[in-house]
């Protein structure tokens, strides 16, 4: 393919359209609409939409369905959140712990230092480097360890699950190290600006917002490159691919890599959003509801994925406020009918029964235009 077809190929005028409606939804709409509680919400949905995104890479394009994009999406906003624990952590601050300068769950659990492995978060620059590096580092162990087996389909699955149960418990049991069940929290500045005040958590939801964005670009390219296309030859016909001289396990780790750095991007604005972050992020079902999210806007649709984390959070907590004792019977039956009845999705739905309908409507007024405008 030359440059010149690529370009035109990598966002169809639909693409553009799609991509511009999208944006006049986060950056107009619902700045206007939404109060300042109310706009942080949906920017934690944006959070876990990175996550999404990863997710059409890894199961919709590559056929690799991972139930354990929580861990990646954990240890990003680990990352983000030591630097802000330490910050709020000096002396001054902690002046009435038994060891000042250190967080106050490790005086609690009667550290009298700070670990070694936690020093370097001191430095912002390093932090983020760490958000993705620390998550892709570990994607690639797993990703060498399964792929160059040839571990896939529903084992890989339940790898992936494991290993979220793991860490989980591992975090939890560390409490000295990690804050244990609570996680790490009372964040509230980053480089001495207050991140709890509605201004803050404002910019960090358009901050957010970009971010999202490039990473469905990214997403995009990925997707319309010839690394695109091999993967999804990889989820239809594997072992032609493999015959044809291909390293398939080289390919897998690769997105599988990608999606844990996109997920990782997530965990770690999702710190900064909310202001804190637990265990309760990193475990199974987090990681499902994950699934869940890019299941509902279309596993083949980048885009859908955060048109469908978008819906199934506001789903959730719209029934959680109205009906809190039957929200996950009502979440539940939401995701059983779409998938069901659009297995292909929100992006389905979309695709082949409003689009088709919406064209051939303008097509015939266009057509009746034609017909009145008289003839010179």
């Amino acid at each position: 393919m030359n440059t010149t077809s690529f370009k035109q190929s990598f966002l169809t005028p639909r693409d553009m359209i799609g991509y511009a409606l999208l944006a006049a939804v986060i950056f107009v709409i619902f700045p206007l609409l939404l109060e300042p509680f109310r706009l942080n919400l949906f920017g934690k949905y944006l959070t876990y939409a990175f996550v999404a995104v990863g997710l059409v890479l890894c199961w919709g394009v590559g056929g690799i369905l991972s139930l354990g994009q929580g861990v990646f999406f954990g240890l990003g906003g680990y990352c983000m959140a030591m630097f802000l624990k330490l910050e709020a952590s000096s002396p001054e601050n902690t002046a009435i712990q038994s060891t000042p300068g250190i967080p106050d769950f490790m005086d609690w659990n009667q550290l009298s230092a700070l670990p070694w492995w936690w020093e370097p978060f001191s430095s912002f620059g390093f932090t983020l480097f760490a958000v993705i590096a620390v998550p892709v580092a570990f994607s690639y162990i797993i990703g060498v360890a399964m792929f160059r087996r040839r571990v896939g389909g529903v084992y890989f699955a339940i790898i992936t699950q494991a290993i979220a149960a793991i860490l989980t418990i591992l975090i939890i049991g560390q409490q000295g190290f990690t804050g244990g069940v609570n996680g790490i929290t009372d964040l509230r500045t980053l480089h001495g600006w207050d991140i709890r005040t509605d201004s803050a958590k404002t910019l960090l939801y358009f901050v957010n917002g970009t971010l999202l964005f490039a990473v469905l670009l990214a997403a995009q390219f990925v997707r319309r490159s010839k690394l695109g296309r091999l993967l999804i030859a990889m989820r239809d016909q594997e072992d032609r691919v493999r015959f044809s001289g291909y390293d398939v396990a080289n390919f897998k780790i690769f997105v599988f890599c990608l999606g844990a750095a996109f997920a990782a991007i997530g965990g770690a604005m999702f710190t900064l959003q909310v202001g804190f972050m637990s265990p309760s992020f990193v475990g199974i079902v987090p990681s499902i509801e994950m699934v869940i999210f890019a299941a509902v806007g279309g596993r083949l649709s980048i885009l859908g994925a955060v048109w469908g984390t978008l819906l199934v959070n506001w789903a959730k907590t719209t029934l959680s406020e109205s009906f809190p004792e039957l929200w996950l019977l009502g979440l539940g039956a939401l995701f059983i009918a779409v998938v069901m009845a659009f297995p292909n999705g929100l992006a389905g739905v979309w695709a082949e029964q409003v689009e088709p309908r919406l064209m051939k409507l303008l097509r015939r007024d266009a057509k009746a235009a034609a017909q009145t405008t008289p003839a010179e």
